[in-house]
């Protein structure tokens, strides 16, 4: 698995967002306060967030109050959530998904390995929620 700068800025800002705001709905943040306090340029940020909002796991509000608060609360939104809405599929093979991945002859069973490569990546990711990252029931490995 490759950890792009954009999955990994969209995850900070996640997180930045939701330490303010664990429940959802609350007092927006400005993108330019994310940008700061992970230190993520702001023009690279802005697209990532627009991608976020796209996939439902932020809401935008307008206005000298404006900025950006969770769709829903910390505990329902994954790791896997945030790397899907900015990077698509979670293991790639000549940058195609691993279900797309096809082989003949004796080659044949290495689709079987990067399958395999997703299912445990997605298990890591999908059941690690921004509330634990934020707090002591953290699940950073699968053994966990």
């Amino acid at each position: 698995m490759y950890v792009s700068a954009r999955s990994d800025y969209a995850l900070r800002a996640m997180l930045a967002v939701a330490a303010e705001d664990p429940l959802g709905g609350g007092a927006p943040v400005k993108a330019g306060a994310l940008a700061g306090s992970q230190d993520i340029p702001l023009s690279f940020l802005q697209g990532i967030l627009v991608d976020l909002r796209r996939a439902g796991l932020l809401v935008s509000h307008r206005g000298t109050e404006g900025g950006y608060a969770l769709a829903r609360p910390a505990v329902e939104i994954s790791v896997g959530d945030v790397l899907r809405a900015v990077g698509g599929s979670l293991a790639t093979v000549r940058g195609l998904p691993a279900e797309r991945a096809g082989y003949e002859g004796v080659a044949t069973g290495l689709r079987d390995v990067w399958l395999a490569v997703h299912g445990a990546i997605s298990l890591v990711v999908d059941r690690t929620t921004l509330a634990d990252l934020l707090g002591a029931g953290r699940r950073p490995t699968a053994a966990g």
